[in-house]
Parts: C-alpha cells; structure tokens; sequence
C-alpha cells in the first residue's frame, strides 16, 4: 500500500475523439535529509553549510517529502464515471494493489 496525491486534472480526447480526463498521480515519502553523504571533503562542508543555513533562515525551506509521479490514469468522461471516484487535485488516497486489481481509499 502506498500514499498518492493527485497533482493535475487536465481535458483531453482519445484517439477516436471523445472527451476525457488525464489525471496524475504523485507518489509522496518522506525524506531524510541526513541519509546521503556526499563522498568528498567539499562537498561534505557544502552539504554541512546548507544544513545550517536552512535552520538558521526561513526563506531556505527543508524538504521533507519527495513527490515522484507514479500513476497517470487516461480516462474517457464514459470511463470517468464508472470509475466511481471524483478526483480532486491535492487529494490523498492511499491505494493499494492485490489480487490483479487498483484499490483507492481517500484519506
């Protein structure tokens, strides 16, 4: 089971031409920052630098989560509706994948 937020609802048509919605899917984890360290003593006192800064300023925010696409659905507006879920942009479901099927429950 993973965690996806829906990150963009665009219009689009099919090959044949009929209406229909692409929607993105983003799959979103949290970070550690601390778990890479760069290899060379420069990059290693630059990666030490920038931890600093982002504490010490508020305009350096620290990334907490990542977002990598992870599903792109492309429905016809027929199949939208069967879908049985209205997605919405910055939605979370937590989806979950068994038995040779797509489960998703809003969170």
């Amino acid at each position: 089971m993973f965690r996806v937020r829906v990150n963009k609802i665009e219009s689009t048509r099919d090959l044949d031409g009929n209406l229909g919605k692409r929607i993105e899917l983003l799959e979103e984890r949290e970070i550690n920052p601390y778990v890479v360290r760069p290899q060379s003593d420069e990059a290693k006192m630059a990666q030490d630098i920038m931890q600093a800064l982002q504490t010490q300023m508020p305009f350096l925010p620290q990334r907490t989560q990542m977002a990598t696409p992870k599903i792109i659905l492309f429905l016809t507006e027929q199949e939208y509706d069967q879908f049985g879920i209205t997605f919405d942009v910055n939605q979370v479901y937590e989806v979950a994948l068994e038995n040779q099927a797509i489960r998703f429950r809003k969170v």
